[in-house]
């Protein structure tokens, strides 16, 4: 498996909830290879509820909370950009929806991959086959 890409994580501001780095990361990469490429350089960017509050307004002009943006960045070795991820949101969402905040946490970094490779989520189609993605890639993070 091509892995000679790079995936950082990064925290800002927050606690640490990235986890089990080495197996992420192996599990982010092999998403990309079934899409036929493969990470050039991604980003994962873990910030408070207000700093993506200022990204979701000044960027997108959107004026409310949300989980996960994605932010492209061009590559001609593969798919690159910075996944910026509302730890808030994170462990709101798994308290609401009964799942452990890394469950949660891995969604929505397969989530803001599956953008990055071309993916939308803007019709309810497209939401459904996006749930469903994220469902498939998350039954396949390995077990050890």
């Amino acid at each position: 498996m091509a892995t000679s890409g790079s995936i950082e994580f990064i925290v800002q501001d927050v606690p640490d909830a990235f986890r089990e780095r080495t197996r992420t990361r192996k599990w982010l990469y092999r998403v990309a290879q079934d899409h036929g490429t493969r990470i050039d350089r991604v980003n994962f960017v873990l910030m408070s509820d207000k700093d993506l509050l200022y990204y979701n307004e000044t960027f997108l002009h959107h004026d409310d909370l949300t989980d996960v943006i994605t932010f492209p960045v061009e590559s001609n070795n593969g798919v690159a950009g910075d996944i910026l991820i509302s730890y808030h949101r994170i462990k709101e969402n798994a308290a609401t929806f009964g799942a452990s905040s890394q469950l949660e946490l891995r969604r929505v970094m397969v989530h803001g991959l599956l953008h990055l490779l071309g993916h939308k989520d803007k019709t309810k189609a497209q939401r459904e086959t996006m749930r469903q993605l994220e469902e498939r890639f998350l039954a396949r993070f390995p077990k050890s």
